[in-house]
């Protein structure tokens, strides 16, 4: 009886211990997530796993666990990392705009491209990506080819117009920008171009209600004249490699670099087995 119990005791604690190493390697280590959707077709495809490099970027860790479900405040830190994101990485990142606020949901993340990262000017022309400070191709440019050669009116009406849906810009897929990726502790003079542009991300930082007026070309933050603004986050644009078909930043914005997991480094594919990134 003696042995069996001292058995039973051992294997608990043994698996107990397992457990805690488990959960440990896929906080600070490695973790991995399920493609869902199209939307970084050819690169990754629906029912793919991607494991993520945590070490690369640094882990992110939590100081705060009373997640809302609705969405909330983010709170954690990150350990230093082996580098920093980098052009055209492939990152999984947990979805910031709910309601067009930036808030954090727990399990609601993406798998995207990093096409701009802080300190980039980015813009999108006849349907290619640009960067001002990046010199290759920036995603799949096969696939860009193909959204050039698709005339506006062949494209799908909800699809076409991007960020910040306003005719002052009249943004859409074949021509968008330039659009600066504000970095942390840059400082930017605001009008009502850049509060209209930076809205949620401003009212996020300032805690304010941001408004603009055309005419004058003046911002306000809670009715007070906003004139210049120190940036207390660096923002990414994260893009889908099926740009015909991908829900991404042209669409609802930036990535502050705080909701960033890591960085997609091997998939795993049924008829392939392991890939590397």
């Amino acid at each position: 009886m003696y042995r069996l119990v001292r058995y039973i005791l051992t294997t608990a604690v043994s698996v107990f211990m397992l457990y805690g190493v488990w959960l440990l390697f896929r906080c600070f280590v490695s973790d991995y997530f399920t493609i869902p959707t199209g939307s970084m077709e050819p690169t990754l495809k629906p029912g793919d796993k991607v494991i993520v490099n945590k070490l690369l970027g640094g882990a992110r860790i939590y100081t705060d666990f009373n997640f809302n479900p609705k969405g909330g405040e983010l709170r954690s830190w990150r350990t230093k990392g082996l580098r920093s994101v980098r052009h055209n990485d492939v990152v999984v990142f947990n979805f910031p705009h709910h309601d067009w606020k930036i808030s954090f949901v727990i399990n609601n993340v993406y798998c995207k491209r990093v096409v701009a990262v802080p300190g980039d000017s980015l813009s999108i022309v006849d349907g290619h990506y640009r960067n001002s400070n990046y010199e290759g191709t920036l995603g799949v440019e096969a696939v860009q080819n193909r959204l050039e050669e698709t005339p506006d009116s062949l494209l799908w009406s909800p699809a076409f117009a991007t960020i910040p849906f306003d005719e002052h810009f009249s943004w859409n897929i074949h021509h968008f920008g330039p659009m600066y990726m504000p970095r942390k502790g840059d400082v930017m003079k605001i009008t009502a171009n850049e509060a209209r542009l930076y809205q949620i991300f401003l009212e996020w930082e300032l805690g304010k209600k941001v408004d603009y007026d055309w005419e004058k070309g003046t911002a306000y933050a809670d009715g007070e004249p906003l004139t210049r603004h120190r940036w207390e986050h660096g923002y990414y644009f994260m893009a889908g490699d099926n740009v015909m078909d991908s829900n991404d930043s042209r669409y609802w914005g930036l990535v502050p670099e705080e909701y960033i997991v890591g960085i997609v480094q091997y998939v795993i594919r049924k008829d392939r087995g392991i890939i590397k990134l």
